[in-house]
């Protein structure tokens, strides 16, 4: 019974998502998904950071930077001129191994750039390393220290960014090159390839969730569940409370970084807003909304919002609009609006079952 109700809801989401782009495409708004899928990968970030407050118990405020650490290094790589050591025998080495691609510029001229997909390894190397050296002391902090640890991380991040001119100082990033993966798909903001990165961007979220929601049922998820119910009792039981943490801590931030490199790929630039103070306040209240430990309430109410703000609804009330919506949803449904509306339909889906079930037996 109850992987029947998981194959119907996995079902009836793809069914929706399916059902999303025909009725754009029918009231003539498909432009409407270039906004979608970028909320797609916002929300991302925000299930990591359910993962991390909902099951680690974890309050993190520099998701962010974690997001702008993977989107600036696919972009500065990609972007970057190497073309002066081009002669060096180490740089021929690597244009042959395909790490480097040669291009023309504007002028005629030849311009050497990492290719997205070194890039892609490059972001995620550089934010497990990062993760790593900000969460092992970090995570030894509880409740408001922690946060206040990687709020100060993201601030150090964005102020950076904006001071650097390789990162393009305020200006940030233009001009990342797509990111064709594999010859098969491409991702790309061109208005031609806006269905696509619709479902790319759809189909990259639901393999995650799928793959965390693995995680959290297994017994990795139960000694989470343990740390986030009572760390002293959790480590007295045997649970490593610090390492469990950490890898939480990391493996959200490498989510984080992943969806940076896909919206940067996408939206062929990045600004240092991404790694602003607002940004990651952001996706802790939209995880909170969402429900904490509900991956997929946090991942639907977070697209969704984010939909309504990148498309400008509320002007310039929008933060206003935002904060008002994320009250509501917190004060009337604290463990997020999915979990009643899921419980209901459980309810009705057992009614029915067994109504059915008698009308067989009487038959």
């Amino acid at each position: 019974m109850a992987k029947m109700r998981q194959v119907i809801f996995l079902t009836a989401v793809i069914a929706s998502l399916v059902a999303v782009h025909l009725f754009l495409r029918a009231i003539g708004k498909e432009y409407c998904l270039t906004q979608l899928t970028m909320s797609v990968y916002y929300a991302i970030v925000v299930v990591g950071l359910c993962l991390v407050m909902g099951y680690a118990g974890q309050v993190s405020l520099g998701h962010g930077a974690f997001f702008a650490l993977g989107g600036y290094t696919t972009a500065i790589l990609t972007t970057h001129d190497f073309s002066r050591f081009q002669h060096a025998p180490w740089a021929r080495a690597l244009r042959q191994a395909h790490v480097f691609v040669v291009k023309q510029d504007l002028f005629s001229g030849q311009v050497m750039n990492v290719t997205p997909t070194i890039a892609f390894f490059a972001a995620m190397s550089v934010t497990f390393l990062v993760a790593c050296l900000i969460g092992y002391p970090a995570l030894r902090l509880k409740g408001h220290y922690l946060a206040m640890a990687t709020l100060g991380f993201g601030l150090i991040v964005n102020k950076m960014l904006v001071g650097s001119a390789l990162a393009g100082g305020a200006d940030g990033i233009t001009n990342v090159p797509e990111w064709r993966i594999a010859g098969l798909l491409t991702i790309s903001g061109k208005t031609a390839l806006r269905v696509q990165n619709y479902y790319v961007a759809c189909g990259v979220a639901l393999v995650l969730l799928l793959l965390l929601r693995n995680l959290v049922k297994s017994r990795v998820g139960r000694a989470l569940l343990a740390i986030h119910d009572g760390e002293t009792a959790a480590g007295a039981m045997g649970i490593n409370t610090a390492g469990y943490k950490l890898k939480t801590f990391v493996l959200s931030a490498l989510l984080a970084a992943l969806a940076g490199v896909l919206f940067t790929h996408y939206t062929g630039g990045i600004a240092p807003s991404e790694a602003g103070a607002l940004k990651s306040v952001r996706y802790v209240t939209l995880a909170a909304a969402g429900g904490m430990a509900n991956l997929w309430g946090g991942a639907i109410v977070s697209t969704i919002i984010n939909f309504f703000s990148l498309r400008g609804w509320f002007g310039t009330y929008d933060n206003a609009v935002f904060g008002a919506i994320l009250i509501i949803i917190i004060s009337l449904t604290p463990e997020g609006p999915l979990k009643p509306l899921g419980i209901w339909l459980r309810r009705a889906w057992d009614r029915c079952a067994g109504t059915l079930g008698n009308e067989h037996g009487a038959a």
